[in-house]
């Protein structure tokens, strides 16, 4: 069962603060990881596991390798 939600001031989180490149992009891609090819019903999609400046291994993540060529 659920229950109603009950505001509580202690649940709010402070965001980080972001720095934007002059391209809007936060996080720059420093390596590539793994290369992956996934199969879907009718076509094929290669993915690219990135890790990001200031992240660790374990936080690298999966993206379409199209978009890594930007």
């Amino acid at each position: 069962m659920l229950r109603r939600y009950r505001s509580d001031p202690s649940h709010v989180l402070e965001p980080d603060a972001v720095e934007l490149n002059p391209d809007l992009s936060y996080e720059e891609p420093i390596m590539i990881l793994d290369r992956e090819v996934k199969r879907l019903q009718n076509k094929t999609v290669s993915l690219v596991k990135v890790l990001r400046r200031n992240h660790k291994e374990e936080e690298a993540t999966w993206e379409p390798e199209e978009t890594m060529r930007e």
